[in-house]
């Protein structure tokens, strides 16, 4: 049995038990932080070293934990700003056009074994490359992670008015992007 929120972040603010709490955190969040950033990222030894890095600052930052949300929600944002900052970084390191970058990503996703589903998840991955990074989150956030706009606010620092427009819009260019194949 996993131990409860609570229970992990006594476990680690106790010096005597700092050590053994963290990994029971990353044992219980690591797949689903890992999840979230492979999403985003798409390219598995990518979102392995975000995932790492994602509860680097975790551990770094848990004494800023106020509790005001749940450990996943804080580790999710994490994760998210860690994915969100890598893409950036990558496209800028690479300076190659937004478009380049979709099209080494699509041919990724056209790779045999790269993902597993059938032709229309490999669609909507297409068409998801084409949104904005906050866009995709958005989508990501509310239709594959099915969160609360509410939770997505507590995520993302963004009002719910402006999530749901990105989510109007990402749907909108999703079915564009399906539909015109």
């Amino acid at each position: 049995m996993s131990p409860t929120d609570q229970q992990l972040l006594e476990q680690i603010k106790s010096p005597f038990t700092r050590e053994i709490g963290f990994r029971h955190l990353i044992e219980t969040y690591q797949k689903r932080v890992y999840q979230v950033i492979r999403r985003m990222v798409l390219i598995h030894e990518d979102a392995d070293d975000l995932t790492q890095n994602t509860f680097i600052k975790a551990f770094r930052y848990l004494d800023k934990f106020e509790g005001n949300s749940s450990v996943f929600t804080w580790l999710y944002r994490i994760a998210t700003n860690e994915a969100l900052t890598f893409l950036e970084k990558k496209k800028k390191r690479f300076s190659f056009a937004l478009e380049d970058h979709q099209e080494k990503l699509e041919s990724y996703l056209d790779q045999p074994g790269t993902l597993n589903g059938d032709q229309i998840q490999i669609k909507l991955q297409k068409a998801l490359l084409t949104l904005p990074e906050k866009q995709r989150l958005v989508f990501h956030l509310k239709y594959q992670e099915e969160l609360t706009y509410e939770q997505m606010a507590e995520i993302t620092g963004t009002s719910i008015g402006a999530l749901k427009a990105s989510y109007h819009h990402a749907v909108k260019k999703i079915e564009h992007s399906v539909l015109s194949e």
